[in-house]
This record gives structure tokens, sequence and C-alpha cells, in this order.
């Protein structure tokens, strides 16, 4: 009998590390915060956490700064964006095959400055980075780039 019973367990802890997998592969690390000052707030579903040094970002995080908030983040493809003072930035889509170098990367500047240095993802596909703001699509042409968001319309 416990033969069985070892035997079930060992079947249930099987199929719920397999219904496991998706989920993992759906938090697959985007960016590290490499380095912070003042107010940083990283949004992720329902819930609002302070940023810290080393903290993963995945993609639909969204990356909040104060009057006094900056973050520079490093990208899984050596992509860095810097995010300066009353920003809002989201990671919208982040895919990168470190073998061949392609991917997808979308962010959305809702408000704010941003400072990028594009990584292999752009040098591979320029077209596969894009950066929204409120009133325009940036297509990435070039490996370094300023862009700033107005909130207002």
């Amino acid at each position: 009998m416990s033969v069985v019973l070892r035997n079930t367990r060992s079947l249930v802890l099987l199929l719920a590390s397999l219904v496991a997998l998706p989920l993992a592969a759906d938090t697959t690390p985007a960016a590290i915060v490499k380095r912070l000052a003042g107010d940083v707030v990283i949004e992720r579903q329902a819930e609002r956490v302070e940023a810290q040094p080393g903290m993963a970002l995945v993609e639909r995080d969204v990356v909040v700064t104060g009057a006094d908030g900056s973050v520079g983040l490093t990208f899984q493809d050596n992509s860095l964006l810097s995010v300066g003072p009353n920003s809002r930035l989201v990671i919208d889509r982040f895919q990168f095959d470190s073998t061949t170098h392609e991917g997808s990367f979308e962010t959305s500047l809702a408000r704010g400055r941003m400072a990028v240095i594009s990584g292999k993802i752009a040098k591979q596909s320029p077209a596969a980075m894009k950066v929204r703001t409120p009133r325009s699509i940036i297509g990435v042409r070039g490996t370094e780039f300023l862009v700033e968001a107005d909130a207002q319309p």
C-alpha cells in the first residue's frame, strides 16, 4: 500500500511541475535593475514594489520614477535604458534568443525621459525594437537615442 501511495505522490509532484513550466517561461527576466536613485517603484500585476539593485524585471512590468527618481536597466540583449525623474515606462514585450540575437523589444514611455543604448536585438534587426510614446512610435535605426514623452495629449 505504501508503494502505491509513494508512486501517487511522485505522479502528483511530476504533474504539478509540468503545469508550472508555462508560468516560468512567462516570467523569464527581461532586464535587471543596475542602479537607482530616489523614488523608483515597479508595478507588477496588482502589486507595487520598491525597486532594488539586482531586481529582475519581466514583460508587462511598469517602472515608475518619482520627482527625485532615476533608474538604470540592463536588458538580456545588453540594451541599456536610463529612465529619468517623473517617468512611467512599460516593458510591453521582450523576447531574446541569445544564440541568434533575434528577438522583439517593445516599450512604452507614457511620460518622462529615457536614454537608450540599443543592444543585440536592434543590431541584428533594427525593426525589432520599438518605443511608444503617447504621440508616436519610434522605430530604432541607430544605437543611441533619447526619448521624451509628455503625458499631455
